[in-house]
């Protein structure tokens, strides 16, 4: 991986992560066309993540620091309700992860056929969440809905197939009020990528012990980390804050066209390599 391949894919994934069109998606789609081995730059992706998280984290800093706050008051407040029913939603997507892990990691393997009919599910929950949801006024995030929404994010680990996507378009279904869904399903994703990714590092680690090697980082040098994190961290900050205006204005109906138009795309593609 060069420092070119490494801005171009950091700004797939700072996009792709927020909005509903499959970051891990994308970025097999990148790898795939900018021919890069995924096998060999598995730190690059951990990488990322990690930036887009951080991103999320400065998104959301001022609703972490309340929920903080009213969850060390050690008493049934809203807040810490709130923090519960993140605590739920991330059980589905839990037992995958240790589960799993191995069966779904088999998925990220650059065909872009699979990734290709990922994105049109995505699309067809886009479709059902526009056309299905509450158009007015809608309800809080109860436990029910944490869970059935976690549930979404639990199936969302296939490549191609979007978490926010499938999380926001679940509770549009369900009915949840938008801005209160949008900053739910950004949330409730930050400790399982943060878990993921420690537990991703920790088995490079183990596997570069086993072999003798000094280092995990496979093909991609400290260079192209550096840029990869900061081209996602960046571009993470800005589509994070526009989805949230575009969950909350209800206008996901273009993504699920843009998913149908590059799923479509990368099938055909697939299908003729």
């Amino acid at each position: 991986m060069d420092w070119l391949q490494a801005l171009l894919l950091g700004i797939l994934q700072g996009i792709a992560e927020f909005l509903p069109i499959s970051s891990d998606g994308h970025l097999e789609l990148g790898k795939a066309l900018l021919k890069v081995e995924g096998a060999d730059n598995l730190l690059f992706t951990v990488v990322v993540h990690g930036a887009t998280v951080l991103s999320t984290l400065i998104i959301f800093r001022k609703e972490i620091l309340r929920l903080l706050k009213g969850g060390f008051e050690f008493r049934m407040n809203e807040e810490t309700h709130f923090i519960l029913k993140l605590m739920v939603s991330m059980i589905p997507v839990a037992i995958v992860g240790f589960f799993m892990k191995d069966w779904v990691e088999s998925f990220f393997n650059g065909d872009m056929a699979f990734v290709g009919a990922m994105l049109l599910l995505t699309a067809a929950f886009l479709f059902a969440g526009h056309f299905l949801g509450q158009k007015k006024e809608g309800k809080p995030v109860s436990y029910v809905t944490a869970f059935i929404i976690g549930v979404a994010q639990a199936i969302a680990v296939m490549p191609g197939l979007s978490r926010s996507g499938t999380t926001i378009a679940t509770g549009l279904m369900l009915g949840v009020d938008k801005k209160k869904l949008a900053e739910f399903s950004f949330l409730m994703v930050i400790v399982p990528i943060i878990g993921a990714n420690a537990l991703e590092l920790w088995d490079m680690r183990s596997a570069a012990v086993d072999s003798g090697t000094a280092t995990v980082a496979g093909g991609v040098g400290t260079v192209e980390l550096i840029i990869g994190f900061l081209a996602a961290f960046f571009t993470g900050l800005l589509a994070c804050s526009w989805m949230i205006n575009m969950v909350k204005k209800g206008k996901l109906i273009w993504f699920a066209v843009y998913c149908v138009v590059v799923g479509a795309i990368a099938i055909g593609i697939g299908l003729l390599k």
